[in-house]
């Protein structure tokens, strides 16, 4: 009994490390982006803005008028089913789109991920998909 105490002790304690960690970091790289829209980081990274208003710096790909990115973390879940509004900075350009998280289409999944995530495996992760809108924003 007391070990399980000391477990789900251990692991709530990794989880509130873990969301700590992550909001320092992803503010970090959010002020990056939008203070060097050139700089290396800016090249591979994006800035999402999901419909809750929350923002999520995450790799990406853009061919054509589509955005791609990967999702490792639960935060995709707001874009299951139809998806949403979402606003994305882009080396300091901001679009607005419609994402979808790609549950559906496991071969888009595999080839999308083969160009994002070169050196990850394909089985990981959710692939999201923006469909950008024509116009930008300043």
């Amino acid at each position: 009994m007391k070990i399980a105490l000391f477990v789900a002790l251990g692991i709530a304690s990794l989880a509130v490390a873990a969301l700590l960690f992550g909001r320092i970091t992803n503010a970090g790289v959010e002020r990056e982006l939008r203070e060097d829209p050139n700089g290396e980081r800016a090249r591979k990274v994006m800035l999402l803005t999901l419909p809750s208003g929350k923002n999520i710096p995450v790799n990406y790909l853009r061919e054509a008028g589509t955005v791609y990115a990967g999702a490792d973390f639960p935060w995709w879940r707001e874009l299951r089913g139809t998806g949403g509004p979402v606003t994305v900075l882009i080396r300091g350009e901001s679009l607005r789109g419609h994402a979808r998280a790609v549950e559906d289409d496991a071969t888009l999944r595999r080839a999308v991920f083969r160009r994002l995530r070169p050196t990850a495996p394909t089985w990981t992760g959710t692939l999201v998909e923006v469909t950008l809108e024509t116009e930008s924003t300043p």
